[in-house]
């Protein structure tokens, strides 16, 4: 990564003097941060050491003020530039009209069939065969053209979604606080943000109250995080994790609770957000597997060409031929030989598919990342919210009292009427778990917002026939939730009694040891002897070996009179224990079915989670992920984070689980996966995950929960966020990818099978059994309707039986070459016993010789395309009239060529006359042996596979 300037804050002019509290700030020099940062050494990384006297005096600003001057401003903005991240293009001014040019131009220098396209216009051009020059260049325009409007299209879609920085914020300048775009800001503004506020930069806190942040984009924690205005002590190797900066707030996290006030230490590219964005720049896009295997046929084609140039030649010059005659014949040949429809027909088959895959809620920016889904065969992906339902529930509730063990744990999600449950432990764990909570019910969006475990408590309450219990009580004093103390407390006083008492919710093992009493079903206090502290850790380790997430609740009843605001840490203790609520996200209804549905079509399931290896488990059974053995298919984050990339490639293959992963190990396990040769499919919302999603071959992000750093580096978005929706985007890769091979060995064959006519002609010195115009109305529905057709054959949900290709594998496989040289070969052969037995009367080939020629070979070309719908199924078995498109234009081809028989005029054209009933019936037998032949082989096929997988099954069943 390229170093990240943060040079810096410019000097104040003479006439702005800042203060401080109402002191007039020295003029001293201001000290540059040190330059050639790593990518969590950002600014925030320096000032979250700083106190917030240290901070206002490094950028010169004033806490209540802000910057009061104008220039000062605009010179800061020089230096440090608009608070947007943007890409490199964008920077650079290819954004606008002369951007999209350049990117439309460079497309045809990328492709290297495209090139290969080219250089056959020119030199038609040059040998003055306008026509050819013209059609080629047609069609090279048509395919880039397509290729390039559909992916801008697809960029527009979501453009929405990619803007970085929050729109508004609430800005301190000049005295004056005032709602204004978060582009304009610079370091040294006073920023004031509250519940819901995006924040719009790094912000150094330097007023906090009940202040927490979803950081979870940034981190892929889902645990909000609770801010201080106190500085962090500076760690020995110099690196403060973003994770540990408390007093920092970062752009583009969410207030989700509290509010507070801050000082913009640094905008744009220098925050944390920019300097993973401008590694994810770094990251260069692999190309796909379509993509690779494109650039081969036309390195084969081109090949095919030059070899066919240089025999031509030769035969041509032995035979006396003049060297001008054999060039021109030669490239004519060469030039023929390349299926010029073929780029069209792949773009318009992928658009066709990123069309079909935006009503299947994916939207696919990249055109060739439709097929390359066909070819993963390993998906890494998130847990909470993609394979889970992003939504916290209460599952199982325990108490002491009246559940007495293990085996009496209320199963709330299979109850119906639960208020016959409410004992008095219960009512009370209930109503701790109300106070205690800082969810907040919105109005505009129906339902409550804040913490996912808060929200879950008080979506139960109904369910029991219970209110919130918050509105009977005033909050006096609250200690937030912290990884480190493991539990929040609130102090509260009753509005009617005066009553004043502490609530306290956290991690089991805490609150049992910080109790001293339970609550009984029938409301008393008693004693918490060591047994039964035994008991409630054993109920708690079983809620959570359910993959739950499990808190313990307590309360503590206050003196009379004992309505302080205040409450430390030292005052939890000797705490009434209620119970223990197990919650959990479960699982998607779509994803157990997705999943069976993936590993029977050999694509290699992988879920990445910060859950501990337990829940990870749980929850791995519950979607059918198989984890056949806890030591080598679960990997944790901390032994992954050990092992060198070749190590972790070597025995990835067996790892379906990583636990207590982190988003930055994405990228480890990108890079090891692809280190095996492996196709990658990589999830992902947060800011972090955004060089992994880049580095995957496919990148794949959440369009609700995703953020706009992943969306960006993404290949594909799900607009519903479900892990089932890749199933649907793989079945489309697959089934795209037979039809590109479908249509291709249909092109190829019918090629061939023309070059090899016109080349047999010319070195036998005979003539040529084709004019010019019927050659290249072959050439026409070659690379017209039918080819067309052939792209949108419906897919064949059987493709995902099948394993993923390989990514060095060729798209013209020793089957799909097998089937061209047979097709191309009977083509051949029923063409030329036509010309034979036509050209026999008389010796020379007249106007009724080369119609029936040019007919037979049309009808073989048409029996040849309805064979080539499906490589290995029965043209009866996938139904004759299931592809309406492709019917539609046979039948349009096949009475275009009538017209081409019947009408004067264009008979007058293509040099063709009338013909007898008798010669179509005759025509029509003879074209269907294509057909007929390659019925024969899929059956033979078929029956051999059957006969393969029984022997098989009968091993499998004696061994």
């Amino acid at each position: 990564m390229s170093e990240i300037p943060l040079d810096r804050y410019s000097q104040p002019s003479d006439d702005f003097p800042f203060t401080l509290n109402g002191s007039t700030v020295v003029d001293t020099p201001v000290e540059p941060l040190a330059t050639g940062l790593a990518i969590n050494i950002t600014p925030s990384s320096e000032f979250a050491t700083l106190t917030i006297e240290e901070t206002v005096q490094k950028l010169r600003t004033d806490i209540k003020v802000g910057i009061n001057n104008m220039e000062e401003v605009q010179r800061r903005r020089e230096i440090h530039g608009s608070n947007e991240v943007i890409s490199e293009d964008d920077e650079d001014g290819d954004s606008g009209a002369w951007g999209l040019l350049k990117k439309f131009l460079s497309n045809f220098i990328e492709d290297r069939l495209i090139l290969l396209l080219i250089g056959s216009a020119v030199v038609s051009a040059i040998l003055n065969n306008i026509g050819d020059a013209i059609s080629i260049t047609a069609a090279i325009v048509i395919v880039v053209l397509v290729g390039f409007i559909q992916e801008y299209k697809s960029e527009k879609s979501i453009e929405a979604l990619n803007k970085l920085v929050p729109a508004m914020c609430h800005l301190i300048r000049f005295g004056r606080q005032s709602h204004v775009l978060a582009s304009t800001l610079v370091p040294g503004d006073i920023i004031v943000f509250r519940v819901g506020d995006r924040i719009p930069a790094d912000i150094r806190i330097i007023e906090s109250v009940d202040l927490s942040l979803d950081e979870s984009s940034l981190t892929g924690e889902p645990d909000p995080v609770h801010k201080y205005v106190d500085p962090v002590d500076m760690n020995p190797n110099g690196v403060i994790p973003i994770s540990e900066r408390h007093c920092i707030a970062f752009m583009g996290t969410l207030v989700k609770e509290g509010h507070g006030k801050g000082i913009v230490v640094a905008t744009g590219k220098e925050t944390a957000f920019g300097s993973i964005f401008q590694m994810m720049s770094t990251v260069d896009k692999p190309k796909t597997p379509l993509q690779l295997a494109m650039d081969q046929l036309g390195k084969q084609l081109s090949l095919f060409s030059f070899v066919v140039i240089g025999i031509i030649c030769l035969i041509g010059i032995w035979q006396g031929r003049s060297w001008l005659d054999m060039f021109q014949i030669s490239v004519s040949l060469a030039v023929a030989a390349i299926p010029e429809g073929l780029p069209i027909i792949v773009t318009v088959t992928l658009a066709l598919g990123v069309l079909r895959m935006a009503k299947r809620k994916a939207i696919v920016r990249r055109l060739p990342s439709v097929e390359t889904l066909g070819s993963v065969n390993v998906i890494c992906t998130d847990k909470t919210g993609t394979l889970t339902a992003n939504h916290m529930t209460v599952a199982k509730m325990w108490c002491l009292s009246s559940m007495a063990n293990k085996e009496n744990i209320l199963n709330i999600a299979s109850v119906t009427d639960l208020r016959n449950y409410l004992t008095t432990d219960v009512r009370k764990t209930l109503e701790i778990g109300s106070i205690c909570n800082n969810a907040t019910f919105s109005v505009d969006h129906s339902k409550f917002l804040g913490n996912p475990t808060d929200i879950a408590i008080l979506e139960e309450l109904d369910r029991f026939d219970m209110v919130d219990q918050r509105p009977k009580f005033d909050k006096l004093k609250e200690i937030p939730f912290s990884s480190k103390r493991k539990f929040m407390a609130v102090k509260v006083i009753e509005k009617d009694t005066k009553d004043s008492l502490v609530c306290v919710k956290g991690a089991f093992e805490v609150i049992v040891n910080h109790s001293l009493n339970y609550i009984t079903d029938a409301g008393k206090i008693e004693i918490l002897s060591d047994k039964d502290r035994g008991t409630i850790i054993e109920c708690a380790n079983h809620l959570a070996s359910d993959g739950l997430r499990v808190l313990a609740l307590a309360t503590k009843a206050l003196a009379n009179g004992d309505n302080e605001s205040s409450l430390e840490t030292s005052d939890i203790t000797d705490l009434t224990f209620a119970g223990l609520v197990g919650m959990r996200d479960p699982p998607r209804p779509t994803v157990k079915p997705a999943i069976e549905q993936l590993l029977q079509g050999g694509v290699h399931i992988i879920m990445i989670t910060g859950d501990s290896p337990n829940t990870a488990i749980s929850i791995a059974n519950q979607i059918g992920i198989p984890v056949v053995d806890n030591e080598t298919s679960v990997m944790t984050g901390d032994k992954l984070k050990a092992m060198t990339s070749d190590e972790l490639s070597h025995v990835i293959n067996h790892v379906n689980i990583f636990a207590r992963a982190t988003p930055e190990d994405k990228l480890n396990i990108v890079e090891a996966l692809k280190k095996r040769g492996d196709v990658v499919a990589m999830t992902g919302d947060g800011v972090n995950d955004a060089p992994a999603l880049k580095l995957a071959d496919i990148g794949i992000s959440m369009g609700i929960i995703g953020t706009d750093v992943a969306k960006e580096a993404s290949d594909m978005i799900l607009t519903d966020d479900d892990f089932s929706t890749i199933l649907t985007a793989v079945e489309e890769g697959k089934g795209i990818f037979n039809n590109i091979q479908n249509f291709l060995t249909f092109q190829l064959s019918t090629s061939i099978a023309a070059l090899s006519m016109i080349a047999l002609a010319t070195a036998l010195n005979l003539p040529n059994p084709l004019n010019a115009m019927q050659i290249l109305w072959i050439n026409i529905l070659m690379d017209g309707p039918p080819a067309q057709s052939l792209g949108v054959e419906p897919v064949d949900h059987e493709v995902m039986r099948k394993p993923p290709r390989s990514r060095s594998e060729a798209i013209l496989t020793k089957a799909v070459l097998g089937r061209i040289l047979g097709t191309a070969i009977c083509i051949i052969l029923g063409t030329v016993l036509i010309c034979v037995k036509e050209m026999s009367d008389d010796g020379e080939p007249s106007t009724r010789d080369t119609t029936m020629t040019f007919t037979c070979f049309v009808i073989f070309d048409m029996f040849n395309a309805l064979a080539c719908r499906h490589a290995t199924k029965s043209i009866f078995e996938i139904g004759l009239f299931s592809n309406t498109m492709f019917n539609l234009s046979v039948g349009l081809s096949l009475i275009a060529q009538l017209c081409v028989i019947y009408v004067p005029v264009l008979q007058h054209v293509f040099k063709t006359e009338n013909l007898s009933a008798f010669d179509l019936v005759l025509l029509t037998c003879l074209g269907s042996t294509v057909f007929i032949m390659d019925e024969i082989r899929k059956f033979i096929v078929n029956q051999y596979l059957t006969n393969f997988v029984e022997q098989e099954n009968r091993y499998a069943t004696t061994v």
